[in-house]
């Protein structure tokens, strides 16, 4: 698996996290692995639980950012899916050391694309763009 594969897992992790409370959410990090046909390599499966897990413990920060940057857009608005995007987009430019922001940008663009609709690049584009700015 990719590094952009693996980015996906993180994205499915966390698109659920409004699903579930907090034991639910350890229950369902159990459960993904567990259920993923294709054999998820240790350190494939470090990176997806550090993206989730990262953007879970920063999410109130993270949500803040996204209402603060995406012009007349109540968080309430945005779809769950793009929602998910922006949050491990965020969480990888603002809280990881590990992601470029241009890469984390790109990928986010490439999760709009293959999972939302067609206007949603180029909305998550200018939320990112305007965190990368003020950053």
């Amino acid at each position: 698996m990719n590094r952009r594969e693996a980015r996906k897992n993180a994205f499915y992790l966390v698109f659920q996290i409004d699903f579930h409370q907090q034991e639910e959410f350890d229950e369902t990090k159990t459960l993904f692995f567990e259920q993923k046909e294709e054999v998820v390599e240790q350190n494939e499966k470090e990176f997806i639980l550090k993206e989730a897990e990262g953007t879970k413990t920063h999410l109130a920060e993270i949500d803040e950012m996204i209402s603060k940057n995406s012009k007349r857009w109540a968080k309430e608005r945005i779809s769950k899916v793009d929602l998910a995007i922006l949050r491990l987009a965020i969480y990888e430019i603002c809280f990881s050391q590990e992601i470029p922001s241009s890469v984390a940008i790109n990928e986010a663009i490439e999760l709009a694309k293959e999972f939302s609709t067609e206007e949603a690049p180029a909305f998550i584009n200018g939320v990112l763009g305007s965190i990368v700015k003020k950053a």
